[in-house]
C-alpha cells in the first residue's frame, strides 16, 4: 500500500486525481498540502499547509504535484530529495533547464518520477502506436493535431493560466504539451522543433496561439495547433502515411480508423486512474511508466524551442 499527498486541492485534482488515487486498490489518499484547510476538510485525512511539514512525515511514499507550473520544479525536487516517489502535473516545468533538473534529482535518489502526460495510457493511441509499426498507413509522414478552444481573461478558478509568471505560457504550455507529448510517444526522440506564437483575438499577457512544427528521426513532422481565441471547439488528430491515413479525431473520443478498420476504444471513465494504476505498479517494479520524468523532458525540450523562435 502506497500513502499518497498530493499538493494543490485544484479542479483537477478534485475531479480526477484524488478520486483516482481513492479507487486505485494499492493506493491509499494520506495527506494533502493547501492553505486552504476547507478545501481539505471533506477528505478527512491529514493535512499541511506546507511541504516541509509534509515531507517530514516518514509515512509518506508519493507526491502528487498539482500546483500551477512555475511551483512544479522546486516541489519535486524537493520531494524527491526527502526521498519520496513523485507524480508531477503536466506540463513538467517552466523551461528546459528546470526539466533537466527535475529528470537529474531522480535519477540522483533513484525514485520513481513521472509526469500526468494521461494520454499515453489511452486504449486507442497505445493501439494506434502498434498500427503504426506494422505499417498499417505505410511510411509516416505527417501528423497533425489541433486544440481549439475559447479562453477570455475573465476571471475564474484558473485564472493563474493567463500568467507567464506561474503557467510558463498560455496554449503553448496548456493544451499544446499533451498533444506534443502523444507524437513523442509515438515517434520517439524529436530531432528538430520550431514554432509561432501570437495574440490576434485576446490580447493577454500570454499567447493565444501557437503552432509548433516537430521533425523526427523516422522521417515524420508533426504540427500542432493550439488556440484559445476559437469558439468552435476542436480537438482533431490525423496521421498521413505514404499508403493511407489513419483519424483519431477527436483524440478525447473512442474513435481509431485507419485502411481497413475502424475502432471503437474509449478511454478510462477517470482519465487519471490508469496514470494512477500505472505509477504504482511502476514503483513496484512490474511494468515501466507510461511517463517518465526522462520522457516527459523532450515536451518541454520541445516547448523551449517552440516558444524562443516564435516570440514576436
Amino acid at each position: 500500500m502506497l500513502n499518497w499527498i498530493v499538493i494543490g486541492i485544484g479542479d483537477i485534482s478534485i475531479r480526477r486525481v484524488i478520486p483516482a488515487i481513492q479507487a486505485e486498490p494499492q493506493s491509499r489518499l494520506y495527506g494533502l498540502v493547501t492553505r486552504d484547510a476547507a478545501k481539505a476538510a471533506p477528505y478527512n485525512v491529514q493535512t499541511w499547509t506546507t511541504l516541509d511539514d509534509a515531507l517530514a512525515d516518514s509515512a509518506v511514499d508519493v507526491v502528487y504535484v498539482s500546483t500551477p507550473v512555475f511551483l512544479h520544479a522546486p516541489q519535486t525536487i524537493q520531494s524527491l530529495r526527502a526521498g519520496k516517489h513523485v507524480l508531477c502535473e503536466k506540463p513538467m516545468a517552466m523551461n528546459e533547464a528546470e526539466a533537466r533538473s527535475m529528470v537529474q534529482t531522480a535519477q540522483e535518489t533513484a525514485r520513481t518520477f513521472g509526469v500526468a502526460y494521461y494520454r499515453r495510457g489511452y486504449p486507442k493511441v497505445q493501439r494506434a502506436k502498434q498500427l503504426l509499426e506494422a505499417g498499417a498507413i505505410g511510411k509516416p509522414v505527417l501528423a497533425e493535431l489541433t486544440c481549439h478552444e475559447w479562453r477570455d481573461d475573465t476571471a475564474s478558478h484558473r485564472s493563474w493560466l493567463l500568467d507567464p509568471a506561474k503557467a510558463g505560457g498560455g496554449p503553448l504550455y496548456d493544451i499544446a504539451s499533451h498533444r506534443i507529448d502523444v507524437l513523442n510517444f509515438l515517434f520517439g526522440q524529436p530531432r528538430r522543433a520550431t514554432g509561432y506564437l501570437s495574440n490576434v483575438v485576446h490580447h493577454y499577457a500570454v499567447e493565444d496561439n501557437a503552432t509548433v512544427m516537430i521533425d523526427y528521426a523516422g522521417g515524420v513532422r508533426g504540427i500542432v495547433d493550439v488556440r484559445w481565441h476559437s469558439k468552435v471547439r476542436r480537438d482533431e488528430c490525423r496521421i498521413r502515411g505514404t499508403e493511407g491515413e489513419m483519424e483519431l479525431s477527436p483524440l478525447n473520443g473512442p474513435d481509431l480508423i485507419y485502411p481497413g478498420g475502424r475502432e471503437n476504444l474509449p478511454p478510462h471513465a477517470n482519465l487519471h486512474y490508469p496514470l494512477i494504476e500505472n505509477f504504482v505498479d511502476a514503483v513496484e517494479g512490474k511494468a515501466p511508466l507510461l511517463a517518465s520524468g526522462a520522457q516527459a523532458f523532450w515536451t518541454d525540450w520541445i516547448t523551449e524551442r517552440a516558444r524562443k523562435n516564435g516570440a514576436a
